[in-house]
């Protein structure tokens, strides 16, 4: 327990274990800390967003997750007599936006459709589809571990477990909502306090006639059947549940029997249930020193859709090269400030996001006029279009300097003239650089970032160049043949060029 490493990683859910394989690829010695003895089996998240089945694509991983959701589809079809869906939508507050209203050809939809397999994949898949990721990248998982002490010396974290001491160079915190190692940092957390308590289960059902397909309200709540089979959510207003005791089948089958106004019978769960709150808090900073914290450690809200999920994994796409980058010696300590400062606002969206859905849930009568309302534009083209792209995440957008429309964003289908795009160049990490001039130019340039950007030639075409960060996100675009502006975003965000064979730095 007490050997050296440079990155300490607490949690290993999908946000940790995404975070460690980062971290892995870009040079770091880093191990993972899980106070679980065995993987977390319990219902989350149903789906990703399209950032996180990008970065599953941009590491390899596309094809497993594209097995994995037609496994979900097929058990989808038995329960819906067969009938499936071939595009991802979600729902808005339990108002589920209908596929054949979504104007597929929008451009931020149209653009990222490469991954449209990859969207229908549960976390404990996930999980265990990075599990085999970071283990064939060899970082270590030791579970049962639980971290109860740390102290920051300012050059390593010692960190006290129940297994030992350990040192390490940096710690990042991925223990979910009680966070240990925000605790013991001292970090706030501030927020609002939960007003409801959610279920969700796989069970057997005695008399499943008894209720209704898809999401329904009452007075008392609301709750949905389906879209698996034995698939049911419920959540109630009042005093939240005690979370920390273990979920029961006599709990969900009152909980479901008090929103449903029915009888309804539950003989057996199939899955271990979870119950949720709509607590919603976001960490009063990112970081500590050396201490990170990511995914719901930094922020927790009610799970609607999955965003949580999505967004700890944003934060550890978004941490893992930036902190690798610091441990290999090319980017200075400075880059680490841009994750609070590039994360923090989406983490705001979604929390905003999902209490918007709170405020049209309850069973009240002006929240039920206000969801009618809501319902009205969500019939509509513009309306579901609107709400598909913000689930899906392809608005998401940093704000970073340069005037191209791509710049900021996560990086587009770019099809190369060979068949394949330009995510399939990224399998190994690093900055990508996409290279349209007629004379290679831009390639030349990259030369001095070797080992730290791979280029890709390709046919003249626009965009001319296109250098895309670790995470996804485009740094730089041009229409044009635009040496100066690549030169200096690639020393903002790729560092100082190596000396050239000539020990001369290449300009």
């Amino acid at each position: 327990m007490n050997e050296d490493v440079d990155v300490t990683v607490v949690g290993a859910g999908p946000v940790g274990l995404v975070l460690a394989a980062e971290l892995a690829l870009a040079g770091a010695k880093v191990q993972v800390f899980e106070r679980r003895a065995e993987p977390d089996a319990a219902m989350k998240a149903q789906s990703i967003n399209v950032p996180t089945a990008e970065a599953l694509d941009r590491r390899g991983l596309l094809p497993a997750a594209e097995q994995i959701q037609r496994a979900v589809l097929e058990r989808v079809g038995s329960f819906a007599g067969g009938r499936r869906t071939t595009r991802f939508t979600g729902h808005f507050a339990g108002m589920s936006l209908d596929p054949d209203l979504v104007d597929w050809s929008d451009p931020d939809l149209a653009t990222h459709a490469a991954a449209d397999g990859a969207r229908m994949v549960p976390q404990p898949q996930l999980e265990a589809l990075l599990g085999e990721h970071v283990a064939r990248l060899g970082v270590p998982v030791r579970r049962g571990v639980e971290v109860t002490a740390l102290h920051d010396s300012g050059d390593s974290v010692l960190v006290g477990t129940t297994a030992g001491t350990a040192r390490t160079g940096w710690l990042i915190g991925c223990d979910g909502g009680h966070s240990a190692v925000r605790r013991l940092t001292g970090i706030d957390f501030p927020g609002t306090d939960p007003e409801l308590t959610g279920y969700q289960a796989v069970v057997d059902i005695e008399d499943p006639e008894k209720l209704a397909d898809g999401w329904t309200w009452s007075p008392r709540g609301a709750y949905r059947y389906g879209p698996q089979p034995g698939r049911v959510v419920t959540l109630e207003f009042g005093a939240p549940a005690d979370r920390s005791a273990p979920v029961t089948l006599e709990e969900v089958q009152t909980s479901l029997r008090r929103v449903s106004g029915t009888d309804v019978t539950l003989t057996a769960l199939r899955a271990t249930p979870t119950r949720w709150t709509d607590n919603t808090r976001q960490a009063a900073r990112y970081r500590s020193g050396r201490v990170f914290l990511a995914g719901d450690a930094a922020h927790v809200h009610p799970p609607f859709g999955g965003q949580g999920l999505n967004l700890g994994v944003g934060d550890a796409m978004n941490l893992g090269w930036k902190l690798g980058a610091v441990i290999a010696g090319w980017a200075a300590d400075g880059l680490l400030d841009t994750y609070d400062t590039e994360r923090r606002p989406v983490g705001a969206w979604v929390m905003d996001w999902t209490r918007a859905q709170i405020g049209v849930l309850r069973g009240d009568a002006k929240s039920a006029a206000l969801r009618a309302i809501v319902a009205d534009l969500l019939n509509t083209r513009d309306g579901t279009t609107y709400a598909v792209k913000k689930i899906a995440g392809v608005t998401q957008r940093v704000d970073l300097p340069g005037g191209h429309p791509l710049v900021g964003l996560f990086a587009p289908d770019l099809w190369l003239a060979n068949g394949s795009r330009l995510a399939d160049h990224g399998h190994g990490g690093g900055f990508l650089l996409l290279d349209r001039t007629p004379d290679g130019a831009f390639t030349r340039l990259a030369t001095g970032w070797a080992g730290r950007v791979s280029s890709v030639t390709d046919a003249p075409a626009t965009p001319t160049g296109v250098l895309v960060r670790p995470d996804g996100v485009v740094a730089w675009a041009t229409d044009a043949t635009d040496i100066a502006g690549l030169k200096a975003t690639l020393h903002r965000w790729a560092g100082a060029p190596s000396p050239s064979p000539e020990h001369e730095p290449v300009s």
